[in-house]
């Protein structure tokens, strides 16, 4: 039986016999509303009284950053298949203009109460701990001419006015840049002019006032607002009547058109070209803007009353990320050390791990941050470059930066003269440019570069090293949940698999001749690969805990994913449901299934985790009758991209102490007594964060950190 066939017979029939087309029509959420959810919940921490205040402006900054994004993809391709006339029916059944309409409307709801928070509780609260955020009225004499000097040495130069006339045509105007509106007046004629300034984004946005030591009191000014204040020396002779700040959002969503008669490099480099130059899709004005000034922009842009967003306080809050680098420890979260996993201690701090010994004895699995990526895979792709007796290293890269030390690494082990492969996905989005430039870097050290295949991402995250071992090769691999990037290996929760297994070897040597050649392989043992396979195998296992819970035998489901959209998938976990099996679903971002539905869903609980660390790894884990569980950690979520349209690899846990880590990590989240967000049977979430007896609840991602220390002191003992 085919795949599609299986995946066909899987979906049409549940239990007893119940239907698909039986199972009710308002099933699923509509996944671009559950997406403003999760950035509410972003939001929520914000406005958290119990959070250090460094840190709620740190999730200011990614609220406005997360939702930047949804609007350049997400409402942008949304928009532009109505205006094309492509639009389909959403995943609940909407009229796309519907669903717009309502996206809109709750962003724009969002965006003000954002703003209020910066206005009304950030702000002032760091104020009072010594952190002023401070407009040019607030400013002494002295304060003012530093702040001159500090503009006329290192803003004025980089200024360019644009003016707009008959004569000068209203300019570009790029995208989440944000820019003064100003009128003139011309004294001699009384004409009204009007001009655009772009504020610089290479410049700080928020400009330290004085230069005294003292980091316990701390004024800043932001950019716009020190700008505003010098434009009479920008305009000499005109009067300049005055100004207001605004920004635009343009369609940056990515449309590459692949075939075999165009180089794929080229068609994206011509695709960044065309993205900006995207239309706008969203214009955000400061509320004091009059009304001449707002009705040339919306007809210079093109846009709707709906696309306007009239906002209080200062603009792109994402500058504040620039905010949380002050020197406040007292303002932030408490440090977490990553420790080194006790498979890859050594005896010395300066000693570098021996990471092919540990793993030929052991699988280990690591989950970082908690636990060190620099003395992991770090290390065990550095000691792949300089060990003589490695032959090739073969790696994917997704999203790295570009001054990693794995990159770093596969270009020392190319000009050592070892088999290097670099699967290097240069349609990561956002990632694109760079990419495609240390792509090139790896190409001119003699890394062989590959770039996946035509019509589908490659996200999984995969390492191979083949090293020659008493006359024989051995192969250890590492398969993860996260990407090789160093930075955010920090503050990203992800899992990742070394292993030295023949039977992991041989299956991720077939996956790499897939990426790299013509091999079409669909056999695996210990690796779920999509698009061919993926989707069935979740299907088949999900089906069958549904048979287990009704002939009465142990079944039970958990699942840990980014999102949760896949039709097929969600109506497999209600039959399943239905049939009585316990289903435990960990989700940070969209999540369309609806949990403890009466007669749909009682036995599906959902719980969203958001914190310091942003929840990455993906893990779908089954009982199995209790007997051989099946837990597999790998790169893909539970969405139609993951499972059509990309290589997406899972891989078996085998190890009985690593299913036991697994199942604490749920334990820990899916407690009454650790703070999360519980989904409610209308498909709203519910945070908890105090306890039955009225305390605080602990926050999973202190009490993994806790529980990594302590294991690694128990072994140390």
């Amino acid at each position: 039986m085919s795949d599609d066939a299986r995946d066909a017979e899987l979906t049409a029939a549940g239990p007893n016999g119940v239907a698909v087309d039986e199972l009710p029509a308002d099933r699923y959420i509509d996944r671009e509303l559950s997406w403003l959810a999760f950035n509410q919940r972003v939001l929520e921490l914000a406005e958290d009284p119990a959070i250090p205040l460094l840190e709620r402006a740190n999730f200011l900054a990614i609220f406005a950053s997360n939702l930047d994004e949804f609007f350049m993809v997400r409402v942008a391709g949304l928009r532009r298949r109505i205006i094309t006339g492509l639009a389909v029916p959403t995943n609940v059944g909407r009229a796309p203009t519907d669903v717009l309409a309502d996206i809109n409307r709750t962003a724009y709801e969002l965006q003000q109460r954002h703003a209020r928070c910066f206005r009304e509780q950030v702000k002032p609260g760091l104020a009072e701990a010594g952190v002023r955020i401070v407009d040019w009225d607030q400013l002494d004499a002295a304060d003012r001419e530093v702040l001159t000097e500090y503009y006329e040495q290192h803003i004025y130069p980089v200024l360019m006015p644009l003016a707009v006339d008959p004569a000068h045509p209203f300019p570009y105007i790029s995208g989440r840049a944000l820019n003064l509106s100003i009128r003139v007046r011309n004294p001699r004629t009384e004409k009204v002019e009007f001009a655009r300034l772009k504020v610089p984004q290479m410049i700080p946005r928020y400009v330290r006032v004085d230069r005294r030591e003292s980091v316990d009191d701390v004024r800043y000014i932001p950019l716009e607002a020190l700008i505003a204040n010098q434009l009479d020396g920008l305009f000499p002779g005109m009067e300049v009547m005055d100004h207001h700040v605004f920004r635009v959002t343009r369609n940056e969503d990515m449309e590459i058109e692949e075939d075999e008669t165009e180089n794929l490099i080229q068609a994206l480099e011509k695709e960044l070209l065309r993205r900006r130059f995207g239309p706008p899709i969203r214009l955000e004005i400061s509320d004091d803007m009059d009304e001449a000034t707002l009705e040339l922009l919306v007809r210079e842009f093109d846009i709707d009353e709906q696309q306007v967003y009239t906002l209080a306080g200062p603009l792109d809050l994402s500058g504040l990320f620039a905010l949380t680098r002050v020197a406040r420890p007292d303002l932030k979260f408490q440090p977490h050390i990553p420790v080194t996993h006790p498979q890859f201690r050594t005896s010395s701090p300066s000693e570098k791990p021996d990471t092919f010994s540990a793993i030929a004895r052991h699988e280990v699995l690591v989950h970082h941050p908690y636990e060190s990526f620099s003395t992991s895979v770090q290390a065990f792709v550095e000691q792949a470059a300089t060990d003589p007796d490695v032959l090739a290293i073969k790696q994917t890269l997704y999203r790295t930066s570009g001054d990693s030390p794995i990159v770093a690494a596969l270009i020392k082990a190319a000009e050592a003269g070892k088999q290097v492969l670099a699967l290097v996905e240069v349609k990561a989005r956002f990632d694109e440019e760079a990419n495609i430039t240390w792509a090139r870097k790896l190409e001119q050290a003699g890394v062989h570069v590959v770039y996946g295949l035509v019509g589908l991402k490659t996200h999984c995250k995969l390492v191979q090293v083949i090293r020659e071992e008493g006359g024989r090769l051995a192969h250890y691999c590492h398969i993860g949940t996260g990407n090789y990037n160093p930075k955010t290996s920090r503050i990203y929760e992800d899992f990742g698999l070394f292993t030295s297994s023949p039977e992991v070897g041989r299956d991720v040597t077939k996956l790499f001749n897939v990426l790299s050649g013509y091999a079409i392989e669909t056999d695996y043992d210990r690796l779920l690969v999509a698009p061919l396979q993926l989707r069935s195998g979740l299907l088949e296992r999900i089906e069958r805990e549904a048979e287990h819970a009704r002939a009465g035998r142990p079944s039970g489901i958990r699942l840990k994913a980014n999102s949760m959209v896949d039709e097929k998938i969600i109506d497999a976990l209600y039959r399943a449901s239905q049939a009585g099996v316990p289903i435990e679903i960990w989700v940070r971002g969209i999540c369309s299934i609806r949990a403890g539905v009466p007669g749909l869903s009682e036995n599906i609980r959902v719980r969203s985790i958001l914190g310091r660390y942003l929840e990455h790894s993906r893990i779908y884990a089954f009982e199995n009758d209790g007997g051989e569980r099946e837990i597999f950690i790998g790169s893909a979520d539970l969405m139609h991209r993951n499972l059509d349209r990309r290589i997406e690899v899972l891989v078996q846990l085998t190890d009985r102490a690593h299913l036991a880590r697994v199942d604490r990590f749920f334990e820990f989240a899916f407690s009454d007594d650790v703070s999360s967000w519980r989904m409610l049977p209308d498909g709203t979430w519910e945070r908890r964060v105090v306890g039955a007896n009225g305390e605080p609840l602990p926050d999973l991602q202190d009490l993994v950190m806790i529980d990594r220390t302590e294991a690694r002191s128990r072994r140390a003992r």
